[in-house]
């Protein structure tokens, strides 16, 4: 089989794997249509590579379409669950916007980014002039319910398979548990009731690498978003393990289900 990666590091794990830098696809485009499958292209190459080349990529290319923002990811999260979606508002930066999220929500609130990973560009408003403030770098007003916890979940999934599930405890003093915040992992026991809650995202959505955020209040799973390029942190033996089940999803014909990876998930009900 005829494997071509764009990031090398995303694909130390599996074997026989040919890397071309994403700045020279098109210096190679007879290899590339020769190949049975292209791994982590950048986002700027997957129309030309899909819709152009016809070839087939991994992650798949819901991954990447709606993994692209958090408005596109959580309006199919809306489609799909709205009962495990905080209470969001997807606007634009007008004076009727700002009336509405406060409002719905008042103050405090959450504010993100739509275009952001690790924490970056979320915000917790406290006041109309921190909203003013947040808007005036932002085109798109994302607003959303500041959820009661103390923490939330990271659920790693590479082609439905789970590989990993820990908790991420918010630092003293902050509002967001992202690891690049300072936030600490924890391998406690994992509600089912997320797990579940992942898989059915996972498995609707055809999201074949991600890494879901989702917290828990009085054991109901509420889902944040979905990272195609999660982190490794928590991944006991991260190469190996997910260069493994990447390669179940290709057709390498390895069905070793990591016998030697970590310890089972404790859960609970």
């Amino acid at each position: 089989m005829k494997l071509i990666t764009f990031d090398v590091f995303r694909t130390l794990g599996i074997p026989g794997v040919r890397y071309i830098k994403p700045e020279r696809m098109y210096d190679h485009l007879e290899e590339i249509r020769q190949a049975d499958w292209l791994l982590f292209p950048e986002y700027w190459q997957v129309n030309a590579l899909a819709y152009g080349l016809g070839a087939r990529i991994f992650p798949s290319l819901a991954s990447y379409h709606l993994g692209h923002d958090k408005v596109q990811q959580t309006r199919a999260f809306q489609a799909v669950c709205p009962e495990h979606v905080p209470p969001t508002a997807i606007r634009g930066a007008s004076r009727a916007a700002v009336a509405d999220v406060e409002s719905r929500f008042g103050y405090p609130f959450i504010a993100k980014r739509i275009k952001s990973a690790m924490g970056e560009g979320v915000r917790l408003i406290a006041s109309r002039d921190a909203l003013q403030e947040h808007l005036a770098e932002e085109p798109v007003l994302y607003a959303q319910a500041r959820l009661p916890i103390d923490r939330d979940l990271r659920i790693v999934l590479v082609g439905g398979e789970l590989i990993a599930a820990y908790w991420r405890h918010t630092p003293l003093g902050e509002y967001r548990a992202n690891v690049s915040r300072g936030g600490r992992i924890e391998h406690a026991a994992v509600p089912e009731a997320a797990i579940a809650l992942a898989r059915r995202l996972a498995r609707e959505l055809d999201l074949d690498h991600a890494g879901f955020d989702i917290a828990m209040v009085d054991g109901h799973p509420y889902v944040f978003e979905f990272n195609r390029l999660f982190g490794n942190q928590g991944i006991a033996d991260s190469s190996r393990r997910i260069g493994a089940a990447i390669g179940r999803v290709l057709g390498l014909g390895d069905d070793d289900r990591d016998p030697d990876g970590e310890p089972p998930l404790r859960l609970t009900a």
